[in-house]
């Protein structure tokens, strides 16, 4: 009943094309024969198709008649098109009419040729949507697996430049950890120095000091000693002219005695104190 209902309202369409289109009645009754029978055909085979649905690999009937169904009805498209052709050179206003009416025809046909296609093609479809989906699967991989290692790149690339910052910092360190230890020990150096030099000019001055009181002490010594020579200088002098005065004194006495011997041999006596002489009787 819908396919009955619906060639009807094709009918009327293509009537009202005719119509619309200015052409004799008789022109007009000519091209509604040519292209009629089509209407049917269409409606006819829109019916069969949906029956053909397509589901799985094993439906080898269904997919034989959908291929059959395609062919049929791309014979009528292309008889359609001869019929077009061949209609339309006759004139302007039957061209329009059969334009509109072929146009309407294959509007009608190709949305069902391609579902035919489609169901007859199942498995080439069926394969161009697997192999497709491949395709998107193998993209979306290499994709993902570029981005996971613009990822990895770009952390190593962040890890060595920590990595870097971390040595940079530490050498830093160390350097201002040796410049520190360097400023420590030439500090200490010259402390050591300053220290030694002290100590050195303080040694200086008490080997000076040691030096000059040993002078004094030498110079103390020596006048000491000089002292000690012209005092045992001046008692051996004096001893000497004691010895000599006392010799003297000997000599004097032994002298008188002498002169005593000579008096008493002469009996002439002196005086000890006057040296008056005079003569025993």
């Amino acid at each position: 009943m819908g396919s009955l209902t619906k060639g009807v309202a094709m009918d009327n369409q293509l009537q009202v094309i005719v119509k619309d289109s200015g052409l004799e009645s008789t022109k007009a009754q000519v091209i509604l024969q040519k292209f009629q029978d089509y209407f049917s055909i269409a409606a006819d085979w829109e019916a069969k198709a949906k029956t053909l649905v397509v589901t799985n690999d094993t439906q080898k009937a269904e997919m034989a008649m959908a291929r059959t169904g395609r062919l049929f009805l791309r014979d009528k498209r292309i008889a359609i098109e001869k019929t077009r052709k061949e209609m339309k050179e006759q004139a302007l206003r039957e061209g329009k009419a059969i334009d509109g009416i072929a146009n309407v025809l294959k509007a009608l046909i190709e949305p069902i040729e391609t579902y035919l296609d489609s169901q007859e093609h199942f498995v080439e479809i069926k394969a161009a949507k697997e192999a497709e989906l491949k395709r998107i699967e193998v993209e979306r991989r290499i994709e993902e697996e570029r981005i996971a290692k613009e990822k990895a790149d770009a952390e190593e690339r962040e890890r060595i430049r920590v990595e870097n910052e971390r040595l940079k910092k530490e050498a830093i360190a160390r350097e201002e950890k040796a410049a520190e230890e360097r400023r420590v020990a030439e500090k200490q150096k010259r402390q050591l120095e300053e220290k030694a030099q002290r100590e050195r000019e303080a040694g200086e001055r008490k080997i000076k000091e040691v030096q000059e009181k040993a002078a004094r002490e030498k110079q103390s010594a020596d006048a000491a000693a000089k002292m000690e020579r012209e005092k045992a200088e001046m008692k051996i002098r004096a001893e000497r002219a004691k010895a000599a005065e006392e010799q003297r004194k000997a000599d004097e006495a032994l002298r008188r005695v002498e002169q005593l011997k000579t008096v008493v041999a002469n009996k002439t006596n002196t005086c000890p104190k006057c040296g008056h002489q005079w003569r025993d009787k």
